[in-house]
């Protein structure tokens, strides 16, 4: 009987990290992604990134079948737009996200996109695609546009069911995100002060018991350096939803690395068990 499957936060980074193979987060999201592909063996992978916010009060899901990248960064080596990531939708997944959506109160729509780097970067680590291929369909969902955790963690909680039918749900963010500050840090991996308190704060409210996780995780954005770690909170509000998603499932920090003004920490809500891979 197939268990549950667990809940995954990517921290993310940028593009480069594609080709940086000697760097330590390449290599985690590597072996992450074996544990997904060796044990997980989802059907599917349901995907929210931070790069996709659709509306104040809706969220889109891509029902597409087959798109292209979205290459939605700036200033970067030619190669880097010429990249490919082998994936293909799911209009039938796709459209049970919309119907838990639909019944969770939700406004939500179809739309046809590709996958934005937020989602494609890092599975092109997770998941390189000749030596640990997904082999399953990716269905992006949008975040709100909006700031606020608790829309967020409901957002979770709605589709929390699709990890009953061997459906993965990865969020994709950043722990600790502040590109402004990154050109004071290029090639110093000394942490700044906020990159140290505010990935430990994560770390705690992500680990708070279930019971009181949502109000521990809402808290993290009151914080004093929360707008030092996010100038903007589109990369912290993916692992709301996670969380969301955890239900009561214990959360575990799998690994961290502060490095300037980023924090690539990644996080698994709930166990790995040996998940059926059969439809």
């Amino acid at each position: 009987m197939a268990t549950r499957t667990p809940v995954y936060f990517l921290s993310h980074g940028g593009p480069n990290i594609m080709f940086d193979h000697d760097h330590p987060a390449y290599l985690k999201l590597g072996q992450i992604g074996r544990e997904i592909t060796g044990k997980v063996k989802p059907r599917a992978v349901v995907v929210f990134s931070a790069h996709w916010q659709a509306g104040k009060d809706h969220v889109e899901v891509n029902n597409a079948e087959i798109t292209d990248l979205i290459y939605d960064f700036y200033g970067f080596p030619g190669h880097y737009y010429k990249e490919t990531y082998p994936n293909v939708g799911s209009k039938e997944v796709a459209d049970k996200v919309l119907g838990m959506l639909g019944n969770a109160g939700i406004n939500a729509r179809g739309v046809k996109r590709g996958l934005d780097h937020g989602v494609w970067a890092s599975f092109k680590c997770a998941f390189e695609p000749d030596t640990n291929p997904l082999n399953v369909p990716i269905v992006q969902v949008s975040l709100f546009k909006t700031e606020d955790p608790i829309q967020h963690y409901k957002l979770g909680q709605a589709v929390s069911a699709l990890r009953d039918e061997n459906i993965l749900i990865i969020v994709s963010g950043m722990a600790v995100h502040n590109l402004r500050d990154l050109q004071f840090t290029w090639g110093n991996p000394q942490p700044l002060p906020y990159t140290v308190s505010f990935d430990e704060a994560l770390k705690d409210a992500v680990t708070t018991a279930p019971g009181d996780r949502e109000r521990a995780m809402a808290e993290l954005l009151k914080r004093p350096d929360a707008r030092q770690a996010h100038p903007y909170f589109d990369h912290l509000l993916p692992i709301h939803i996670g969380a969301g998603a955890a239900g009561d499932d214990v959360a575990k920090r799998l690994w961290t690395l502060k490095e300037g003004s980023m924090s690539w920490a990644q996080f698994r809500f709930g166990e790995v068990g040996n998940s059926s891979s059969s439809l």
